[in-house]
């Protein structure tokens, strides 16, 4: 039951009702975790039921050169840097063709804001990779790099949108957003794409009937207030479109960053973030808990309060992974791995496609993967269809 503070929250929440702002900071503020997560839990059931999804994917980051100088990023590099890369659509491939192999059919393409590379170079990449593995699901380029492709290559919103679908893109990440809410940040990223900007490519691309996924950083010099800001800019642009499939709240670690001394978000933190961001995005189907910055044991935990999807199997190309991982191992897990998280957590497994359908693969098609039991039943084919949008 819920403390005196939030019994009126947790009324509306009984009802389905929407939440304000102000029931957002109240719930940020409040010491009573157990109740928030309640909540939480009580709206991803309602949605969701007891399924946690997960996928089998292969993050690859084709450069690490970046023009923005991001205060929480400690992935990027200058173009003349010794640790600088920048890879060709053919090592792209290999490493695509490998990642396949091990049975992924996703692909999270995403990478600095490179100032040489042309829009050859991002339209050969997709429809090479395309080419290639045509069952294949392209996510890629958050809406900052196809800003950064508008001014880099002097093409329009719409040309950049068009000429990618075009090429093979199928949907995008949700990163750049990190917080929308100004002073803060110019203060993390001064020459990164505004917030307003970000709001606006995402619009664009769902009206192009591309599907996205949309992010926030916490846990660095942001407010509730900030956070908030930002969850519910989100929600208003879901109501204008339905383009997002799910959010992801992303924890800030500080190590190897110009805000190294902050400490990070607390494991209470992030449950309570994900917790909230259920509550308040009441019109987006999915709430991720992204175990490589989380930390495995918070991940299974979040499934409990909020949280419906784990994400991937991961396996990176490119250091950006490396720069995230919550506790210093390996950035993948087998999918028995992921399904015996899931599984402790009381939950089902299911592996999802990019667009949350689930996929029933025989285990004879990927021997490497082990102790594999997709969990078919109504609430799956319920839930696929809330997430299309």
């Amino acid at each position: 039951m819920a403390t005196r503070e939030l019994t009126n929250i947790a009324e509306k929440v009984e009802r389905g009702e929407r939440l304000s702002f102000e029931d957002g900071i109240r719930l940020f503020e409040s010491h009573d975790l157990i109740s928030v997560g309640a909540m939480a839990n009580l709206v991803r059931e309602r949605i969701n039921g007891d399924i946690t999804y997960y996928n089998v994917n292969r993050h690859m980051n084709y450069t690490n050169v970046c023009i923005s100088d991001c205060a929480f990023c400690g992935f990027y590099k200058r173009v003349r840097d010794p640790e600088a890369y920048e890879w060709s659509v053919e090592e792209c491939i290999e490493i695509a063709r490998k990642a396949y192999q091990e049975g992924a059919r996703e692909l999270h393409i995403v990478g600095g804001l490179h100032p040489r590379l042309q829009f050859d170079y991002y339209s050969e990449l997709l429809s090479q990779l395309k080419r290639n593995f045509p069952d294949m699901h392209l996510k890629a380029f958050t809406m900052v790099e196809l800003d950064h492709l508008t001014r880099i290559c002097r093409m329009t919103d719409e040309e950049v949108i068009d000429g990618l679908i075009e090429a093979g893109m199928d949907s995008c990440p949700g990163g750049g957003a990190e917080i929308f809410r100004e002073p803060t940040r110019s203060r993390i990223c001064a020459h990164k794409t505004s917030g307003e900007r970000w709001i606006e490519l995402a619009e664009k691309v769902h009206r192009r009937g591309i599907h996205t996924n949309a992010t926030m950083l916490y846990g660095h010099i942001e407010s509730y207030e900030d956070r908030i800001d930002h969850l519910i800019r989100l929600r208003e642009l879901q109501d204008r479109t339905s383009g997002f499939m799910c959010f992801i709240p992303l924890a800030f670690h500080p190590e190897n960053t110009d805000l190294a001394h902050l400490p990070g978000p607390s494991g209470i933190d992030s449950l309570k973030t994900i917790a909230v961001s259920r509550l308040m995005l009441d019109n987006i189907p999915h709430i991720k808990a992204y175990w490589v910055m989380l930390g495995k044991h918070i991940a299974q935990v979040a499934l409990r309060f909020g949280a419906d999807d784990l994400d991937g199997t991961i396996n990176h190309g490119g250091s950006l992974m490396e720069s995230y991982l919550a506790d210093g191992h390996r950035n993948f897990l087998t999918s028995g791995e992921i399904e015996e998280m899931i599984r402790g957590a009381g939950r089902a497994a299911v592996e999802r496609d990019t667009l949350y359908n689930p996929v029933n693969r025989r285990k004879e098609e990927t021997p490497q993967r082990r102790d594999l039991h997709v969990i078919q039943t109504k609430n799956v084919a319920d839930t696929s269809d809330t997430a299309l949008g």
